[in-house]
């Protein structure tokens, strides 16, 4: 028959006709022109046995039984020269009967192909996408359920091998390895063995059995026939350019492979010229050139991922529907460069743009808004004609519309639009003309609500679709169930059903899923075509229709075959966040996907914007919060800093909506404190947490510490009155809940911090918001969200998640029961079906990917459950809708999660899903509330002991913050050892807190933090009961009775001895004031290994040469006694509460300036005042009689000028004239607590006593000389003669009356011996006592003393001569007074100069005592103290002789008048004394200063500022002892009884009784004897396993306690031995002298404790890294729920295990961190380092650095470089060749201790940086680091910070740091105020350096591991 060419319209009518012609459209130019220049030209002949002819190649076509099986609708009007080409390949093969493979670049070009083909040679087709979880299964048979019996259906492979279809397998490199080689046999041979017994022979072999055997004879063994039709068409990727697995060896050798490449340029060009015809050629050929040279080799070297060469077609279109459109801005669409891009790569495509003139210019625009949308009336539904506005032109086209109905432009409440979404919108409406889209942007950007609006404006229905990482092929298309009757079905997935209905499908997080499971939807996004697992194929409408033409077939015909058509509206929308650029893992955005989609940038809106969509949605919202928020939140997000940006994801629109909705509800909140939730601040590292505070100050956005005392001041109560709960401030009635059962009831002391959580929670829950609870363990997370709900009546669904949580287990359990599937709902479901409130427990244990499906439910209110029923949030969705569940409105979620990062080591919850619910930060209660609790669990316990519990515990957690110790120490701790003192009080607190720290027992850093922090607060942990160290008690002499004290009254002088009296006001001066700075006060308490006097201690802030000169107390109750110490040189007060926390400071030394000229040595003391003038204290300065009040509240500081004549200030003397002795002021305070003071001036004649409340003076005029005053009472003083020594009695009213000028009355006192035949005859001897009591001993205590039961008015003395002196009967009774003495032995020394030494001391000092006698008299405890120069102390009474005595500032003499015992206590030496060795010894004696404290306490000063407290009551130090000895747990050696009572009288066998010794001899030991001591299981005592105790009277062998803990001394010796043989034998072999050794351990040493905390922190990162992952398709395992029915089948592999993951094809390797440490070791490291030692700390840096990453060389590359002003670049540590050992760690230390000895002068810190940041960059990493060390000289030689600042941040992928050592002045903080936040540290003291190290490696590290 001839032949007939079809050309161009000729041919006849008819439908065959016609499709043929279609066909056939030859390549433009006719025949001849085709023959002329040699094209292949397609030919086809049609009669009964057609052919089809491709050029030479000719193929007969044979009727297919299947027509319906035959693509249709792939071959084009005109086919490319290539095309044809590849056509004619394939032919030829198919001819030879091989298989072959199409290799070649993403994109549906290889897929079309391979259909052309089929559809010209009318071949059938099994399409099969390959994914990762494609098995065997898939491909050759699979098992179903019928009717209770299982059988095979044959899969894709089996089916094309029986029907002689072509199978074609797309995605080869997707499939797991060792999957494909199942096809290897049938690929080669053509044969197969199948599960069901049945054989695949090849054509040619089962022809030839059939001419021997009858067809039913191969029938019975099972014998089938593959055809002789089948082929295999394989497409795959080529795998080195692009990921995926390689082709397996034997399976690429069976294939014939074809490089289908890109389309030529000049076919293409043609293709682009015919789809845009509006378009100048011009510009499509620039496009075109552009893509292609995106897709070269070059280009690729570059890393740039290849042009989506096959969507350019669909950018011609837009263009050509929009000429006057900017190209560049479609080339952003098919190809978003700057989202996936790094830099070098964005300046790439940007010359790229330049060259082929496709930049913008300014005619070029963009689309504006969409201004009409109308539906097509018609012939045409689902469509919609869409006008959109670009430039002032408007431009109308048509797009598919949804199934309802078109929503014009009803403003909805919820979406906001604002300029850029409009121009969003319209663009969206570009691209939804041609292709499915994709939408990238950050979280909480608005996409969800975008793409709701874009549907909602054409009438689409929306199927939202959460994808999360483990989804599976089978989950995105048809997931298996059960019938009624047992058959297992096929449930089509939410996709299929909308493809089928025409719905917009939002892929929402496509960034999660893996690549490999993407590869399903490949064809249904470029043809519209699908084929599920069932065999259904879903076919493009147009296909479908020319199907039905062909075949005459209807739609229910055409059903039965289970061919249905996709809906022509169906369109897919995807939603995705950025790719990380520059990570290696989370690159998704790969060529493949650039071929599906076209891409739309969600960008965070502009500040404007987002304040109009703010204020639209929440109208009454503050708008200056708003303003600041939003300065804020664009700082940081505008910075390249990556800190910066990882602050300002937690704050996205749909935080700052939260924060506003809450500031609308509550406007006086604190913004600071809403900021610091959402971005859950507490939780951050440190360094990203200092950045925040930063810009929050920047921004103005600033809390006092006045905000949040008030915040916990607020009385927090909870009640509920009348159906109404009142929490705080916040109220909400209560819900009527039937399920009763469900709300929780739980143990719940109520306290104000957890009170401020749930006001928090409930302000939240008010607005409708769903919570999320973050702290670390043990703080009360649990507690308060039951409580809370308990509270609310509400009731509660519990999930725990832990690592084998999946996305099924959170939704429905399966289960089998009588073959049939059944689900059982979950919490989850049950909560969302009856409006329960969900509690998430352990959020962050499970793997994010599952708890990312929470997302669609807390924001759409949308979800798919498993066996296919759906929740939805929307009522009015649910009417007539079966298998649809509605969210009852009462439904909640609360979730709780450890915080993230080290040591919990959780997956971050917070950061993939943190914005989307509202975040609570709960910490440990804060010390008052915890106390408030722990009373509650403990209420027995003693106080005393809760409050050392809370603030140790306090203090480990501030440690943990910090980062020194790992386990953050929670309340859940504390409240545990309360419980167990409340229950066994008599078991000590250091026993039960080992209950805790016993954890931490073995890690001897750790442990030494602990017990220090345990021992700085009073808790004996270690200590043993027997470690009391009280002082030796020497006996005191007896008493003497002395005579008698008698008041002369002689009648005549009476009137000489009255002495008047003047009243004045004072003037008032001021006030000034003053700044009153606090310090932390770092309080050790003493009695922690041992017991002591001493009760606690802590130190001043002084500095070396201030001198304390005054000490007082105030004189209140224990707990409120302020500590007041007055220091000169310069003048200062410092100020603290007994107990408190911080001290105050006050600096005086502006009224009291250095005066120059005369030796001026101010000497201030200090009077607090009482009630009402608390908090004030009188300032009095001995030499200018200056008197100051200062209020020490507010610093408000008055002079007051007691006598008019004080004004004018005597006269200078000229300073040689200082023979005369210069005489002092002094001020009497005995009664300061009574707000009166008397002054006078030794050697002066008046007494000025001070009112301070009244403001005025009375002066009493005197008619002796002073030389010294006591108030012995209120109105009765006692003073005492100048020269003379003689005492006189002062009387006088209690209360001077303002009015009246009073008269008081002198009585000369003289003291009469006792008759005793010798007497105190001379006047001389008189002296003057130290100190005189204001009151009297009780009668108990003046009995003791003086031996005798007495009751009278008394007074106790004390002097030089005398321990002490009792005055009975004075000064009340006015008859002569009994003295009795205690008297020393010898005077204590008045170390007075020697006459014959006028030099001594300089010769200021020819007389007088110190100013301070250091005498206490504590009247409750019968005791008088003194503090003695050691000088005056008996120290060998006191120790033994060889034992020298230890240094000491000074003693504490404490003579007992009850006991008759004399004490020396030891005050420990201060750190620091002062150089002014003469001017301190003006002041004291002794180096220390005394004052009492309380009734028997007392407080000692030390010149350097070490303040002590002192108990040396006897009835007190016992009751402490006993205190303190049940706080260790008496161990009293009594051995521990195991008692067993039986009810029964039942005999036991095991142990024995043992034979009864008829002669008792003892026995210890042996098994045998019964009443033995110590035996083992016979019965007897002290024994070890015997049944009961039996005693036989014999001496029991227990060994103690202590015997069984102590080691024998040889083995410990051995020990020892041992451990240096062998660090010397190490030495040896690293050839290191031990003097090497010790200086290496000197810096080794010092950085133990980080080195340790570092590598604790590295190990667990790399245990986290090589956490296992679930291995699914297991033949061995646990079972998978997912594939619960194809267990039922009889599948094999449906079980999951653990295992090593395989990293996913194509990832690039993990490459390790990159670190360099950049030290300075410039000259002025070794000039400046003996001020602060600043060489040797950066020395323990490098130090700690080598020896942290030690062994972690794979994962942290490393090296050190120095600068000096000899270079930038001093090689010290290269990353090759990092030191091994000590030795080699030692030299490098030496290197740098030389270099900075000798090099030159200058500085290259910034070229050191620079090029550090410059260098590392260039080797491949995945993290950089640059730590700089510098000392911040850097003004010195003229570098600006500012360009010290740019430097640090010159390249964004390099983290840089500056660390600043000790800098001269206040350099360093100057500098760091410049640098940006977090980028800078100052270790002022240079022990901080690892600290922040370590700072830096965990939150930088952790932030990326």
């Amino acid at each position: 028959m001839p032949s007939r060419v079809l050309c161009l319209g000729g041919g006849a009518g008819g439908p065959a006709a016609r499709r043929v012609r279609l066909l056939l459209r030859q390549v433009v130019g006719g025949g001849a022109a085709a023959a002329r220049c040699g094209r292949s030209e397609v030919r086809a002949l049609h009669s009964s046995g057609d052919t089809v002819t491709i050029g030479d190649v000719s193929f007969k076509l044979k009727t297919p039984k299947n027509p319906e099986l035959v693509p249709q609708n792939y071959m084009t009007e005109s086919l490319a020269q290539s095309v044809v080409h590849h056509l004619r390949w394939i032919m030829q093969k198919d001819l030879l009967g091989q298989d072959v493979f199409l290799i070649g670049p993403p994109g549906p070009l290889r897929r079309s192909i391979a259909m052309q083909y089929l559809e010209l040679t009318k071949r059938e087709v099994e399409y099969i996408a390959l994914s990762r979880d494609t098995t065997e299964t898939d491909l050759k048979q699979r098992r179903e359920i019928r009717d209770g019996s299982a059988f095979y259906l044959d899969q894709c492979a089996v089916r094309a091998a029986t029907e002689g279809r072509i199978l074609v397998l797309e995605g080869l490199e997707k499939a797991e390895r060792n999957v494909l080689p199942v096809l290897n046999n049938l690929l080669e041979n053509r044969e197969m063995q199948l599960e069901d017994g049945r054989f695949l022979m090849s054509a040619d072999r089962y022809d030839k059995l059939l001419q021997e055997h009858t067809k039913s004879e191969l029938d019975a063994w099972k014998i089938v026939r593959v055809s002789e039709d089948f082929r295999v068409i394989a497409l795959g990727l080529p795998v080195p350019k692009y990921s995926g697995n390689p082709l397996d060896p034997p399976l690429r050798s069976r294939f014939q492979a074809r490089d289908v490449y890109h389309l030529p340029f000049k076919d293409h060009l043609q293709l682009l010229y015919s789809v845009g015809s509006n378009i100048s050629t011009e510009r499509i050929s620039q496009l075109l050139s552009f893509a292609t040279t995106l897709c070269s080799q070059e280009s690729s070297t570059l890393g740039l991922p290849d042009f989506p060469l096959d969507s350019l077609s669909a950018a011609v279109q837009i263009l050509d529907s929009f000429p006057m459109m900017s190209v560049q801005h479609v080339i952003d669409r098919l190809y978003p460069y700057h989202l996936f891009l790094g830099k070098e790569g964005r300046t790439a495509v940007k010359d790229m743009l330049k060259r082929f003139e496709l930049q913008d210019s300014e005619k070029h625009l963009f689309p504006r808004k969409i201004t009409r949308v109308e539906s097509v009336h018609g012939n045409k539904p689902f469509k919609a004609d869409v006008t959109v506005q670009i430039g002032e032109k408007e431009v109308s086209f048509q797009v598919p519309a949804g199934t309802g109905m078109l929503k014009n432009h009803s403003r909805s409440d919820t979406f906001i639009r604002t300029s850029s979404h409009n121009q969003l919108l319209a663009e969206m409406m570009q691209s939804h003309m041609v292709k499915d889209m994709c939408l990238i942007g950050g979280k909480g950007c608005g996409k969800t609500v975008i793409a709701k609006e874009f549907a909602d404006i054409l009438g689409y229905s929306i199927e939202p679709i959460m994808l999360y990482q483990d989804m599976t092929a089978r989950d995105l298309l048809q997931q298996r169930y059960t019938l009624p009757n047992g058959d297992t079905a096929w449930r089509p997935s939410p996709l299929v059903t909308a493809a089928l209905e025409g719905k917009l499908v939002l892929l929402d997080g496509i960034h999660r899923i893996n690549p490999g499971t993407l590869a399903v939807l490949q064809r249904l996004i470029h043809d519209r075509e699908l084929t599920l697992y069932d065999g259904t194929r879903l076919l493009r409408e147009d296909r479908y229709q020319n199907l039905k033409e062909e075949l005459q077939l209807s739609d229910e015909k055409l059903q039965e075959r289970s061919i249905f058509p996709i809906h022509p509206s169906f369109r897919i929308v995807v939603l995705a966040e950025p790719p990380v650029i520059g990570s290696s893992t989370q690159q998704w955005l790969g060529p493949e996907f650039l071929t599906l989609f076209l891409f739309h940038n969600v960008r965070s809106l502009s500040k404007s914007e987002e304040i109009e969509v703010i204020k639209q949605m929440i109208p009454n919202v503050p708008s200056a919060a708003v303003e600041k928020l939003l300065s804020v939140t664009h700082k940081l997000r505008e910075t390249n800093d990556a800190t910066a940006q990882s602050l300002a994801s937690f704050l996205s629109t749909r935080q700052l909506l939260r924060i506003c909705r809450r500031l609308s509800q509550h406007p006086d909140e604190s913004l600071y404190d809403a900021v610091n939730k959402a971005c859950l601040s507490r939780f951050l590292p440190n360094l990203a947490r200092s950045a925040l505070h930063k810009n929050l100050q920047d921004s103005g956005i600033e809390t006092s510490p006045d905000d949040t005392e008030k915040l916990e001041g607020k009385d927090y109560i909870c009640e509920i009155n009348n159906g109404i709960l009142k929490i705080g401030s916040v109220t909400m009635p209560i819900y009527n809940s039937a399920e009763k059962m469900k709300v929780p009831d739980v143990l719940f002391y109520e306290n104000a911090q957890h009170m401020m959580v749930m006001e928090d929670m409930l302000k939240d829950f008010l607005l409708g918001e769903h919570l999320l609870l973050v702290g670390n363990q043990g703080v009360g997370k649990n507690k308060v969200v039951d409580r809370f709900l308990h509270l609310l009546n509400r009731p509660r669904e519990y999930l725990q998640l832990h690592r084998d949580t999946t996305v099924q287990s959170l939704t429905l359990q399966p289960s089998v029961k009588d073959g049939l599937i059944i689900y059982e709902d979950s919490p989850l479901v049950k909560a969302v079906r009856f409006g329960h409130i969900l509690v998430i427990d352990e959020a962050d244990k499970a793997p994010t990917n599952v708890t990312c499906i929470l997302k669609t439910l807390v924001e759409s209110g949308e979800m798919v459950l498993s066996d296919g029923r759906r929740i939805v949030a929307n009522h009015a969705h649910v009417e007539g809708r079966e298998n649809v569940i509605a969210i009852h409105p009462d439904f909640r979620m609360i979730v709780l999660a450890n915080r993230p990062g080290f040591p919990f080591l959780g997956n971050d919850f917070f950061g993939t899903l943190g914005d989307i619910f509202s975040c609570h930060a709960v910490d440990n209660p804060k010390p008052q509330s915890e106390l408030a609790m722990l009373k509650q669990y403990g209420p027995d316990v003693p106080e005393a002991i809760l409050q050392k519990l809370v603030a140790a515990f306090g203090e480990l957690r501030s440690l943990a913050d910090q980062g020194t110790i790992n386990y953050p120490y929670s309340t859940r701790e504390v409240v545990n050892i309360v419980k167990h003192l409340q229950k066994f009080p008599s078991e000590g607190l250091a026993n039960v807190v080992r209950n805790v720290f016993d954890f931490d027992s073995y890690n001897n850093e750790v442990r030494e933090i602990l017990y220090k922090t345990l021992h700085k607060y009073g808790i004996p942990i270690g200590a043993k009961p027997t470690n009391v160290q009280l002082a030796k008690e020497l006996p005191l002499p007896d008493h003497k009775f002395m005579g008698y004290w008698k008041v002369d009254q002689p009648g005549n002088a009476q009137k000489k001895m009255l002495c008047p009296s003047e009243t004045q006001k004072i003037e008032v001066k001021g006030p000034v004031y003053l700044n009153i700075q606090g310090f932390p006060l770092e309080r050790h308490e003493a009695r922690s290994i041992s017991f002591t006097e001493e009760l606690a201690y802590w130190t001043l802030p002084l500095d070396e040469i201030n001198l304390v000169c005054d000490v007082t107390v105030t004189k209140e109750e224990e707990h409120k006694n302020i500590l007041y110490v007055t220091t000169c040189n310069p003048v200062s007060l410092y100020f603290m509460n007994i107990s408190g926390k911080t001290g105050y400071f006050v600096d005086l030394y502006d009224l009291f300036p250095r005066t120059v000229g005369s030796v001026w040595q101010p000497f201030v003391t200090a009077a607090p005042l009482g009630n009402p003038l608390k908090g004030q204290v009188v300032l009095h300065e001995e030499e200018s009689n200056v008197v100051l009040l200062l209020d020490t509240s507010n610093g408000a500081l008055r002079r007051l000028l007691l006598s008019p004549d004080a004004q004018d200030s005597p006269k200078r003397t000229s300073w040689w004239s200082n023979k005369e002795e210069k005489s002092n002021y002094k001020m009497c305070r005995e009664f300061s607590h009574k707000n009166w003071l008397v002054f006078y001036k030794e050697t002066g004649n008046h007494l000025i006593v001070l009112d301070v409340l009244e403001g005025q003076t009375h002066t009493i005029s005197l008619p002796i000389s002073l030389k010294s005053v006591f108030l012995a009472a209120e109105d009765r003083w006692l003073l005492v003669e100048n020269e003379t020594n003689k005492k006189f009695l002062l009387t006088k009213h209690a209360h001077m009356e303002a009015q009246g000028n009073e008269v008081c009355q002198l009585h000369a006192l003289s003291e009469e011996p006792a008759d005793m035949g010798f007497g105190l005859t001379t006047v001389s001897e008189l002296c003057v006592p130290h100190a005189v009591s204001t009151d009297q001993l009780s009668s108990e205590n003046l009995s003791a003393a003086v031996g005798q039961k007495i009751s009278s008015p008394n007074r106790i003395f004390s002097d030089e001569h005398n321990y002490a002196t009792i005055v009975i009967g004075f000064p009340d009774l006015l008859s002569p007074s009994e003295v009795y003495s205690w008297k020393r032995n010898s005077s204590l020394s008045h170390k007075r100069a020697s006459p014959s030494d006028p030099l001594y001391y300089g010769a200021q000092r020819k007389t007088g005592a110190a100013k301070q006698t250091n005498c206490v008299t504590l009247l409750a405890s019968n005791q008088i103290a003194r503090i003695l120069a050691p000088g005056d102390v008996p120290l060998k009474d006191i120790y033994p002789k060889d034992v020298t005595p230890p240094p000491a500032a000074g003693y504490l003499e404490v003579t007992d008048l009850n006991s008759k015992k004399i004490k020396y206590i030891a005050i420990p030496g201060s750190k620091s004394l002062s150089p002014y060795t003469s001017w301190l010894s003006t002041i004291s004696d002794a180096d220390a200063l005394l004052a009492p404290l309380g009734k028997v306490g007392l407080v000692t000063v030390d010149m350097g500022g070490g303040v002590r407290l002192w108990e040396t009551g006897l009835d007190s130090l016992q009751q402490s002892l006993q205190d303190w000895r049940n706080m260790i747990g008496q161990e009293d050696g009594r051995p521990v009884q195991i008692t067993i009572e039986r009810e029964s009288g039942l005999d036991v066998s095991s142990p024995k009784h043992g034979k009864v010794d008829p002669a008792n001899m003892p026995h210890v030991g042996g098994n045998m004897w019964a009443g033995g001591t110590g035996g083992r299981d016979t019965a007897g005592l002290g024994g070890k396993g015997g049944p009961y105790r039996l005693d036989a009277g014999h001496r029991v062998y227990q060994v103690s306690q202590a015997e069984k803990d102590a080691v024998p001394e040889e083995v410990k010796r051995a020990a020892r031995e041992m451990a240096e043989k062998a660090f010397k034998q190490r030495l040896k072999e690293i050839q290191m002298s031990e003097y090497d050794a010790s200086t290496y351990e000197r810096f080794s040493g010092a950085v133990r404790r980080q080195v340790q905390s570092l590598r604790i922190i590295l190990d667990n990162l790399q245990a986290k890294g090589k956490e296992r992952q679930w291995l699914r398709h297991q033949a061995v395992g646990e079972l998978d729920d997912a594939k619960i029915i194809d267990g039922l089948t009889g599948e094999k592999a449906i079980y999951k295990r653990r295992g090593e993951l395989e990293p996913q094809p194509g990832s690039p390797q993990q490459k390790p961190k990159r670190l360099r440490l950049v030290v300075d070791v410039s000259g002025s490291m070794y000039r400046f380092n003996g001020v602060d030692g600043r060489l040797e700390r950066s020395m323990e840096a490098v130090c700690m650095v080598m020896e942290a990453f030690e062994n972690y060389e794979h994962k942290f590359k490393y090296d050190i470089v120095g600068h000096s002003g000899d270079g930038f670049n001093i090689a010290l540590v290269g990353s090759d060749k990092v030191p091994k050992n000590n030795k080699q760690r030692l030299e490098i230390l030496k290197t740098m201790h030389a270099h900075a000895q000798f090099c030159m002068s200058g500085d290259h810190t910034l070229e050191g940086t620079e090029h550090a940041i410059r260098e590392i960059a260039k080797e491949e990493a995945d993290e950089y680091f640059v730590i700089v060390l510098s000392d911040a000289n850097l003004e010195r030689y003229g570098i600006p910070p500012a360009k010290f600042a740019q430097v640090l941040t010159t390249n964004t992928q390099v983290n840089a740091f500056a660390i600043f050592i000790g800098s001269l002045g206040d350099q360093a903080d100057r500098l760091q105020r410049t640098l940006p936040a977090g980028r800078s540290f100052i270790a002022m003291d240079t022990k901080e350096i690892p600290q922040i190290l370590q700072q830096i490696f965990t939150s930088t590290l952790l932030s990326s591991a």
